[in-house]
């Protein structure tokens, strides 16, 4: 009976907090189960981006994920590579750009690291392509959330090229 539940991994008891997880209740009866037969909760963060399959088959519990968890995505659309995922559920993402100087009529690279939050429906690793999206503050550095990951297309991380 417990294959559908989520694996506990935390010290805390895990659970989305908008299934119940007692569905005998009076309350619950007449109310329309979310998800697929109230199992789980998924949403749409709409804005073009597909609800992964995963987010909406799979069994892990994650507040902080757009797809599953109680966090609205607004505000900019992001794109970059993974440069480290080496953290629980956060990533480095880099930023590449060029910026104009104007003494020497020439551009010169720049990059910023953005920290993303990344949902266990995702599987990422360096060198691949995403696109984040702007979200409230999730930790003290965190205030972006993976919406797609695009596979590198060698599939190879990245490596000194020298």
């Amino acid at each position: 009976s417990r294959a559908g539940r989520a694996k506990q991994h935390e010290k805390a008891f895990q659970k989305q907090v908008k299934v119940a997880l007692i569905s005998n209740s009076k309350a619950n009866k007449n109310k329309a189960a979310p998800g697929k037969a109230g199992k789980r909760f998924y949403k749409s963060v709409g804005l073009g981006f597909k609800t992964p399959k995963e987010a909406i088959e799979g069994t892990y519990i994650d507040k902080k994920c757009p797809f599953t968890g109680d966090v609205s995505i607004r505000g900019r659309i992001l794109t970059g590579t993974v440069h480290r995922t080496k953290m629980n559920r956060t990533i480095i993402v880099r930023r590449n750009y060029l910026h104009f100087v104007r003494k020497y009529q020439r551009y010169e690279k720049r990059h910023k690291n953005v920290a993303a939050h990344i949902s266990p429906c995702f599987r990422c690793r360096e060198g691949d392509a995403v696109v984040i999206g702007q979200c409230r503050p999730l930790s003290k550095t965190v205030r972006f959330n993976v919406l797609k990951v695009i596979p590198a297309a060698g599939g190879a991380k990245k490596s000194f090229a020298g």
